[in-house]
């Protein structure tokens, strides 16, 4: 009889010997297993029994693996997928998890790694599940250090920490520039069991791309010119450990395919080696982007993204908890004025006024900016408005002031745009795709999505 206690995988494989090998394995490992040759069995299976994830082929006799999936997410939306499939039909894969599937193994793959998948699904289904009493758990508040979060926004994305930081699952934080990513990505690897390991942090935009490569992969000794000797990149030094890259969006495509092997595979080789290296990292990523722009836009890969997103935390800029900026002002003055050994022990009525009405598009950072130089030149020991200094080039924009023109929706003003553009550029797309700051892919969508035709003849001049 299967233990109730214990996870049960729904196995979908119409090859019998996969299957076989397949359920033993898992069984072997400590699961409930349950098995079918086909699509319709397994959803027999699927309404009768109790489920807490499905492995299934993609190519399957009968239903096929999309139509299969999106019969699984009528049952139960929730449900982790993982599909496996040919390592010629990746494209295959990204569609079904555009669909709803939570990961994909390419075939040939070895059984470690379908286990290691699997117990990463069944981790971040549990972490979904225990979110959705967060709310209801009254009083509970979350405190870590260096993070201010008196407000619910901030607490609920402390609640998210607290859930994912004991998992090994991939986490990818958004938010606009200055909010305390960093900050969130540390808490997560302290409350983690991989905090006794190392902690480290690459910038994609701080480093040249020619250089990018050899940052996070490491070289050999001749790999080129002026590699004197071998030396070990990001990944290697963050063994056992968290790497926390920030800014993905902006990582080249040539870089794009080798981070995705090693979240795959958890392997990859120096530059100029030809030994391939094992390693055990978990990978937190950051971005201030829309990420599903710069899909959109052809700019980074779909199969990276999804293996990115396995959870997803977004923190709020500042102006959406500004409830918030009392404690932060308070942090900084004390460390601030500690570090300048100045005597300032308040922050006076009008002064905290004055940053409460500010609109803050710099976010946290900024407001830490502006609290040192106060401090810096402050003159007694309580901070007045008179010490305050605020970028007013950057107005904060008034309720009253209409964001559209009047009878407008957001879609017909960028139409607007886009048709300006276009009569500005003489038709010619490129040149329109510059003015506006889109690349000529993410351009020929829009039009797309208005009905305008993108004939190959409106290309002269590129």
């Amino acid at each position: 009889m299967p233990d109730p206690n214990m996870p049960s995988i729904l196995i979908v494989e119409d090859e019998p010997k996969m299957r076989r090998l397949l359920e033993m394995n898992l069984a072997d490992q400590g699961f409930t297993t349950y098995a079918a040759g086909d699509a319709e069995a397994g959803l027999k299976l699927l309404n009768a029994e109790r489920i807490d994830l499905v492995v299934t082929d993609f190519k399957l006799p009968g239903m096929n693996g999309l139509e299969f999936l999106q019969a699984i997410k009528r049952v139960n939306a929730g449900l982790p997928v993982v599909v496996m499939t040919a390592y010629g039909s990746v494209e295959s894969a990204v569609e079904a998890m555009k669909v709803g599937a939570s990961d994909y193994v390419l075939k040939p793959f070895s059984l470690a790694e379908m286990v290691l998948v699997i117990r990463k699904e069944l981790d971040a289904r549990n972490l979904r599940e225990e979110n959705r009493t967060l709310r209801e758990a009254l009083g509970r508040r979350y405190e870590y250090s260096n993070i201010i979060a008196n407000s619910k926004k901030m607490q609920d994305v402390l609640a998210l920490v607290e859930r994912v930081a004991p998992t090994n699952s991939t986490v990818l934080l958004g938010g606009e520039s200055g909010v305390g990513k960093d900050l969130v990505a540390r808490a997560i690897h302290e409350h983690s069991s991989r905090s006794s390991g190392p902690f480290l942090k690459i910038n994609s935009t701080a480093i040249p791309e020619n250089l990018l490569e050899s940052e996070l992969f490491g070289y050999e000794k001749g790999a080129f010119s002026g590699a004197t000797s071998a030396k070990p990149g990001k990944f290697e030094l963050a063994d056992k450990g968290t790497l926390f890259l920030d800014e993905i969006g902006d990582v080249p495509p040539a870089i794009q395919v080798k981070l995705l092997r090693v979240i795959q595979e958890r392997e990859f080789e120096r530059l100029g080696g030809t030994k391939t290296l094992k390693v055990d990292v978990r990978l937190i990523a950051a971005t201030n982007r829309d990420l599903r722009a710069a899909l959109e836009e052809g700019t980074f890969r779909q199969d990276l993204y999804y293996r990115l997103n396995v959870v997803a935390i977004d923190i709020p800029p500042l102006r959406e908890h500004m409830e918030d900026i009392p404690a932060l002002a308070s942090l900084f003055l004390e460390r601030f004025a500690r570090a300048s050994g100045k005597n300032i022990t308040g922050i006076a009525s009008d002064a905290l006024e004055l940053l409460m009405q500010f609109h803050w598009p710099g976010n946290v950072r900024e407001l830490e900016n502006v609290l040192e130089r106060a401090i810096t030149f402050a003159k007694g020991p309580t901070l007045t408005a008179a010490d305050i200094r605020l970028d007013e080039a950057r107005p904060s924009p008034s309720a009253t002031t209409p964001v559209l023109p009047q009878g407008m929706t957001l879609d017909q003003w960028e139409q607007e745009i886009i048709r300006e553009a276009l009569r500005r550029a003489n038709g010619n797309k490129s040149q329109a795709a510059r003015a506006l700051g889109l690349s000529r892919n993410a351009l020929r969508y829009r039009l797309s999505q208005m009905g305008l035709p993108d004939s190959e003849s409106d290309n002269q001049g590129q």
